[in-house]
Order: C-alpha cells, then sequence, then structure tokens
C-alpha cells in the first residue's frame, strides 16, 4: 500500500524518515484525539501516537503511545488500515517526516498511572468532528480512511 504525503517542506530543513505510528479507537460512537498544548502549533488535536521506538513493532508503539498520551490500554488490530506520512517539525525545532501507520482498535481499560505526557489531554468527538478538527493533514486523511471502511463494512439491508 502506498502512502501519501502530507505536510509542507520548509526550504533549508532535512526531513529525514521517522517511523511512526497511531491508533484510531471509537468508543460508543466517539473516537479518542488527545489535545496537545504544542508551543509551536498551540492548541491542536491529534490522534494518539507517536515515533517508533528501536526493536519496537509500529502496533506496540501505537498501543504504548496511546498509554503514555491518554492513559488508555488498547487492543489494536494486527495490521494497519493506512499508512500516511507528513512533514513535520516538533516543538523542539526538529524536523522529520513521519511515516505513520494507522491502527484500529478499542479501548480494555483506562489507566491513567500510564499518561507521563501532561501537554496531552485525552478527548471524545464524533468521528466527524475529529475528520474536521484533527491539526495533521495525514490525521485527517487516515480517519477519512476510517471512516469509509467502517461504513463499507456496516451490514445492508
Amino acid at each position: 500500500m502506498a502512502a501519501p504525503q502530507f505536510g509542507v517542506r520548509e526550504p533549508g530543513r532535512d526531513y529525514p524518515d521517522r517511523p511512526a505510528a497511531f491508533a484510531v479507537l471509537e468508543r460508543d460512537g466517539l473516537v479518542a484525539v488527545v489535545r496537545v498544548d504544542s508551543r509551536r502549533r498551540g492548541l491542536v488535536l491529534d490522534l494518539p501516537g507517536g515515533g517508533i521506538d528501536d526493536g519496537e513493532s509500529a502496533r506496540d508503539a501505537a498501543a504504548r503511545e496511546c498509554g503514555e498520551e491518554a492513559g488508555l490500554v488498547v487492543e489494536l488490530e494486527a495490521e494497519p488500515f493506512a499508512l500516511a506520512d507528513h512533514y513535520f517539525i516538533n516543538d523542539d525545532g526538529w524536523s522529520h517526516n513521519s511515516r505513520g501507520r494507522f491502527f484500529s482498535g478499542r479501548v480494555a481499560a483506562e489507566a491513567p498511572e500510564l499518561k507521563v505526557e501532561d501537554d496531552h489531554t485525552l478527548v471524545w468527538i464524533t468521528p466527524q468532528d475529529a475528520l474536521t478538527g484533527l491539526d495533521r493533514d495525514a490525521h485527517a486523511w487516515a480517519m477519512a480512511a476510517w471512516m469509509r471502511r467502517l461504513e463499507r463494512e456496516r451490514p445492508t439491508g
């Protein structure tokens, strides 16, 4: 599956590839997003997720990040449902091409003790609000792909 590229490269910056993994979690018709208080981007909404550590699978990274950012223990599908890349500059000024893998899953438990990122707050919103409110175009694109997949899997008749 080919990954679309999002974001804009600033001239004179290098954007090394950075593997990343994110989750779309649905509960009672709402999806989990994190409100991030970013020095660079302001107050924004992102899907829970982030960089993949050395030796870690994409799926394990997405699950770990859900705990660190949102205090959630999650069960994720084995394979990503979408791939999307995004040129990104973090709050420390490090630019990279976030090579995102997006997993669908569900919340198994809430575990506030896992949350370590104080600038992230869990928010439950409708998928439509996530689609229009997510800051990164790659995340919005993945949300649209998730919504389309969900609709296609829904029984007809």
